[in-house]
């Protein structure tokens, strides 16, 4: 398993401070019972409500960090981001390195009592592949022999190749082999789900009275879009490990309003307001840690006048990447010339980012030249009305009015604004039904295939209905290159080959940024886009 390098080389500026008062009850533990023994309950927020608690529909960051805690699958990230036994105790791998066998543990067990057996991950993994099912996630399984034709399909349920060998012996049998293949099997997507209770309730997941975990704490209630309370699994394997006794988590999607709530002590977590940010670095207030994946803006191919290439390009070349990070975001996040973040190393030990270079950087004169060139293509004497749409989000909101800013400074374009609730903003998006539109990618596993296979004709993540049958035959060829450098000079080709076409504008690389009451330690932030909460305590 290849490490993400300096991505997974977490870099702490600080924990931050004292100085933010608490109130002497909320965010601190408390009296359980009137019997002497303090509960330890964590405050966090969700910025919004997660889109589903089904591992396979809830394949954002929201329904992540929910999911990650109260469900879990056969192997876990562990402190560190690398794979460990989680669900499963063990596993073999054979000779031609496609075929793993996980011996699942005896005290597996699910919060209702069950046993947690090898078919839960069967009826899981094919029903995450299932075309009905419509999950977004579903491309993740298509190195399980037979998975990607189900999922087209082209196959049938029984030759996707996953099976119980017994109660407690789970099975799957890969394309290839895949090297990063237990990082992916770590991301919700691939939680087992307990069928007996899925085939009694297929709406199992959708209340916290029906669901069914078995991660290190249960879904005690869910006042939808309020909030969210979690208590301490006492079915869970290794609940030693578990020092939290709740996690209640506060559904709020303006960053303002978490800093005041955390100023008094009714947040453990908050992220940090723009107009703060300055304030709070130089008091060295503020945890940074590294994250996989990127803000960006789709452009529609479909949609007048991104067709274009030319107007495409323009539109890229004319942000400014560096400006959005130093005054308006002001989270010290890197800004974005790639798609692909920093972090992965090649063969040759050099990281991914460093080596593509800067593919696409703000030029505002070739920006000029190209949407003069574009529109003499299109015949256009006017450039067509330009709308860009983002999620209701007071972050989303600043770039978006300053991405029109630059438009109008570096173009002389007038771009109009529209906003929408978070949900109907993603369904509308997959559909195509945006000509530009604010995005966001958080890596599922640690391999820069995971960012660039985005973008295959298609594919439930591309959402520009960009198409390059070039830029596929790489990504289909390195998916199945057992040669670590040849796999890696696919990737760089087919990366340079997406910015030649523009069907997106890369604005920066994501990182955590938060602000943490200092009694809090060992929550673990993934790189990849999730948080661990196992190893959490407070004081």
């Amino acid at each position: 398993m290849k490490k993400l390098g300096t991505l997974l080389m977490v870099s702490i500026v600080v924990f931050i401070l004292a100085a933010c008062t608490a109130s002497n009850e909320a965010g601190s533990e408390k009296d359980n019972g009137g019997e002497g023994k303090k509960e330890k309950v964590l405050y966090l927020k969700n910025n919004t409500e997660p889109t589903s608690l089904d591992p396979s529909i809830g394949f954002d960051a929201v329904s992540w960090d929910p999911l990650n805690n109260i469900m879990e699958g056969l192997i876990r990230l562990n402190k560190d981001h690398e794979p460990e036994a989680a669900t499963a105790e063990k596993w073999e791998v054979s000779e031609d390195e496609k075929t793993y066998t996980f011996t699942i543990r005896k005290d597996a067990k699910w919060s209702n009592g069950d046993d947690l057996t090898a078919n839960d991950f069967v009826f899981a993994w094919k029903r995450l592949l299932d075309p009905n099912t419509g999950s977004s996630a579903s491309f993740l399984g298509y190195f399980i022999e037979g998975g990607e034709a189900f999922n087209s399909g082209k196959g049938k349920a029984e030759d996707v190749k996953v099976k119980a060998v017994d109660e407690k012996t789970f099975e799957v049998t890969l394309t290839s082999p895949q090297e990063y293949f237990l990082s992916v099997i770590s991301n919700p997507a691939f939680f087992p789900i307990n069928e007996k209770v899925a085939t009694e309730n297929p709406k199992w997941f959708a209340e916290a009275e029906s669901f069914v975990g078995n991660g290190p704490f249960t879904l005690a209630e869910w006042a939808h879009d309020d909030q969210i309370l979690m208590e301490k699994s006492d079915t869970y394997w290794d609940a030693k490990s578990v020092k939290l006794d709740k996690v209640h988590w506060a559904i709020i999607d303006d960053t303002n309003t978490q800093y005041q709530m955390f100023q008094k002590g009714d947040l453990d977590v908050s992220d940090v307001p723009a107009d703060m940010s300055e304030k709070l670095f130089k008091e060295d207030k503020v945890l940074v840690e590294d994250q996989a994946g990127q803000y960006f803006y789709r452009l529609n191919v479909n949609k007048e006048p991104f067709q274009n290439a030319n107007i495409r390009k323009a539109f890229a070349l004319a942000a400014d990447q560096k400006e959005m990070v130093d005054f308006v975001t002001k989270r010290q996040q890197k800004p974005a010339y790639g798609f692909v973040s920093y972090g992965f190393e090649d063969p040759s030990g050099k990281d991914f980012r460093e080596v593509s270079g800067d593919l696409i950087k703000t030029d505002v004169e070739q920006a000029k030249e190209l949407l003069k060139k574009g529109m003499e293509e299109e015949g256009y004497k006017e450039l067509p009305e330009v709308t860009l749409t983002y999620s209701t989000d007071d972050v989303h909101k600043k770039m978006a009015e300053a991405m029109q800013q630059m438009y109008k400074k570096n173009l002389d374009v007038d771009v109009k604004l529209a906003n929408m609730e978070a949900n109907a903003f993603a369904t509308e998006q997959k559909a195509l039904k945006f000509q530009f539109s604010r995005s966001s990618f958080l890596a599922d596993y640690a391999d820069p295939i995971n960012f660039l296979e985005n973008f295959q004709t298609g594919h439930s993540m591309n959402r520009t209905g960009w198409s390059n049958a070039k830029y596929d035959q790489l990504i289909k060829e390195a998916k199945n290159e057992a040669n670590e450098e040849k796999r890696f000079e696919k990737m760089y080709e087919a990366e340079k080959i997406l910015f030649e076409e523009t069907p997106i504008v890369p604005i920066h690389f994501y990182n955590h940024v938060q602000l943490q009451n200092d009694d809090v330690n060992g929550i673990v932030r993934h790189p990849v886009g999730y948080i661990e909460l196992k190893w959490a305590d407070k004081k």
